[in-house]
């Protein structure tokens, strides 16, 4: 018997309004990239495809990548892990009152997806192929570590999506449901090959650019 094929779609959170930045987070520039083109490369080279890109507080639209409207974006990330699961379970999708008519697109099929944020860019493309290898060994639901702290990307099968989702508000993302499941939960070491450092502030920004300068 071969290797199991799964399909795993990329989710790039990416609507928010970078309260404490100033200006939307998806927007700002590094490395002659800004974060949401950073992320959607982030996931395809590490093997998710499609990639899904949620938006909210700043228009978006990406070449190759599906676009998720959150009209709920001021309450937090985790309505947008809502508005992804959703448009990938029943191809339900607000639209974007910012961005215009747009041709209505078929959710992908997928047996996973795997969860990054436009705000951590440090968090390497090993990081995303290490919790899809997880998958395709077995793994439903995958966390990256660094250092053993658990971090982002997170990895979740469609039979949890139902039950994340229920439980995804505010800002805990995915969170509450790691929480409520650890039995479920696979830790994947992801130190040696990334950061999970948030941009949160034009210092942090400085700081990520300087270290990726090598200059820190």
């Amino acid at each position: 018997m071969g290797p199991v094929r799964t399909t795993v779609v990329g989710v790039l959170l990416a609507a928010g309004q970078g309260s404490r930045f100033g200006s939307p987070k998806a927007l700002i520039e590094l490395g002659g990239q800004t974060l949401a083109e950073r992320g959607v490369d982030l996931l395809r080279a590490g093997g998710a495809d499609p990639v899904i890109v949620v938006t909210g507080a700043a228009p978006l639209r990406l070449p190759g990548t599906l676009t998720v409207y959150n009209p709920e974006w001021h309450t937090g990330m985790g309505s947008s892990l809502r508005a992804a699961l959703r448009f990938l379970q029943s191809g339900d999708r607000a639209a974007d009152p910012a961005a215009g008519p747009e041709t209505p697109a078929a959710p992908p099929a997928a047996d996973a997806v795997v969860v990054t944020l436009a705000d951590q860019p440090l968090v390497g493309v090993q990081a995303v192929a290490r919790l899809i290898d997880a998958c395709r060994d077995g793994a439903t639901v995958a966390v990256a570590t660094y250092d053993g702290k658990p971090r982002n990307p997170v990895l979740l099968a469609r039979e949890r999506w139902a039950e994340v989702a229920e439980m995804a508000t505010g800002d805990s993302g995915a969170r509450a449901f790691l929480r409520a499941r650890p039995d479920l939960v696979t830790f994947i070491e992801c130190g040696d090959v990334g950061r999970a450092d948030d941009i949160d502030t034009p210092e942090d920004l400085a700081r990520i650019a300087a270290l990726e300068a090598g200059t820190l």
